[in-house]
């Protein structure tokens, strides 16, 4: 087994900081009332819910009453969509979306298709991004909810969100945007990008798991996805994960304070990893060569199983994936992929490779070295390799 381990799946989960888990300790073991206790240890548990609340909405441009605790941003997604669906069906029963969204979104859609909403689903190019003048063309009288996410899981192509929002703020569209990968990745302002709704993660830049937020911008009500004690100003009911919301709030305003310093560290890291590993012969880059996350570098293989890599990379000691942590033990090819226009197989040879601010660069360095003759190995036992090299495949 070998000694080094390196981790390049930041884009599935993160380690928990330092300073989250500082953040949280009290609220595990001195601070642990019921925040809606009205006794001493409540109203300091009460304190730490709502002084989060202000750092989250801080770091987003919104104001603490527009912030809502959630247990995933998966729930928050379900909320968004389902709420939205449900409170503004009178006035029509049409959503716009993007053909690459993440599962917590188009499986809701799928739901509510069932329910007798038309859902549009818009393509993308071959680098993940879609097209402005698409959106406007599939906009109609009876379209309520438009919802792309900013930046997605697998490619790390970011979307034009801000002029997402200034086109369904001019029809008055809702506009909600899954930010669970680029939330304390990239800078977001919900206000100067029109956000009307917008799904968060605390693992996802170094808080804890299990919890999330949704921000909902005042004066655009939804109905509660979950009933019971009223909690969350009786919009989200269940007693909050004080001490999770207490860590992601302490690791989203480390990210933000740190975000020039990062970006400028992650994305050289990245762009050298990117380099080096399109050296491999018959390789590609997938989603936006510029315009992407820091830490995201996903290519395609030709002639090698994205799986076969993932589990060899592991046995190297690195901990990749393919594809969407959240599908992985799925054999079908990404959608996410296969919409940029790859063909099944090409996509089936997938890996992503997600770093962040605790990356090295021994650790990029591994990865280089690694790689490669992994490739090598699984292509000689591939019975396309040769085809390919002799261009029948």
């Amino acid at each position: 087994m070998t000694a080094r381990r390196v981790y390049a799946d930041n884009a599935g989960t993160t380690a928990l900081s330092k300073t989250a888990l500082d953040a949280m300790m009290p609220y595990l073991t001195e601070h642990y009332g019921n925040p809606s206790a009205i006794y001493s240890i409540g109203r300091e548990a009460k304190k730490g819910l709502e002084a989060s609340r202000t750092k989250i909405a801080a770091a987003i441009g919104a104001k603490p009453e527009e912030i809502y605790f959630t247990g995933s941003g998966t729930e928050a997604d379900n909320w968004a969509l389902r709420g939205t669906a449900e409170i503004k069906s009178k006035k029509g029963k049409h959503i716009i979306t993007s053909s690459i969204e993440h599962h917590a979104i188009s499986h809701t859609l799928e739901y509510l298709e069932k329910q007798g909403f038309v859902i549009t689903y818009l393509p993308v190019n071959n680098i993940g991004r879609i097209s402005l003048d698409d959106l406007k063309n599939a906009i109609r009288e009876d379209t309520i909810l438009i919802t792309i996410m900013t930046a997605n899981n697998e490619i790390g192509t970011i979307q034009p969100i801000a002029e997402i929002g200034e086109i369904a703020r001019a029809k008055a569209i809702v506009f909600h945007t899954d930010a669970v990968q680029a939330v304390g990745h990239i800078p977001i302002n919900v206000v100067d990008m029109n956000i009307d709704m917008m799904s968060i993660a605390g693992h996802k830049f170094r808080g804890p798991k299990g919890v999330g937020a949704l921000y909902i911008k005042k004066g655009n009500y939804i109905p509660p996805l979950l009933y019971g004690g009223g909690q969350e100003n009786k919009r989200r009911s269940s007693t909050e994960n004080v001490a999770g919301i207490v860590g992601m709030a302490a690791a989203l305003e480390e990210a933000t304070a740190h975000m020039s310093s990062n970006v400028k560290k992650i994305t050289a890291l990245r762009d050298k990893l990117i380099s080096e590993l399109l050296k491999i012969p018959y390789s590609q880059l997938t989603g936006d060569p510029i315009g992407r996350l820091p830490g995201t570098a996903s290519f395609v293989f030709d002639c090698v199983e994205g799986e076969a890599m993932v589990l060899t990379l592991d046995n190297a000691g690195i901990s990749a994936s393919s594809g969407s942590a959240c599908s992985s033990a799925s054999l079908d090819p990404s959608h996410v992929l296969l919409a940029t226009g790859l063909k099944h197989e090409v996509a089936h040879g997938s890996v992503r490779l997600s770093i962040n601010e605790t990356t090295s660069d021994e650790d990029i360095d591994y990865i280089i070295e690694k790689l490669p003759p992994i490739i090598e190995k699984l292509r000689a036992m591939s019975p396309l390799w040769e085809d390919r090299l002799n261009g029948k495949y």
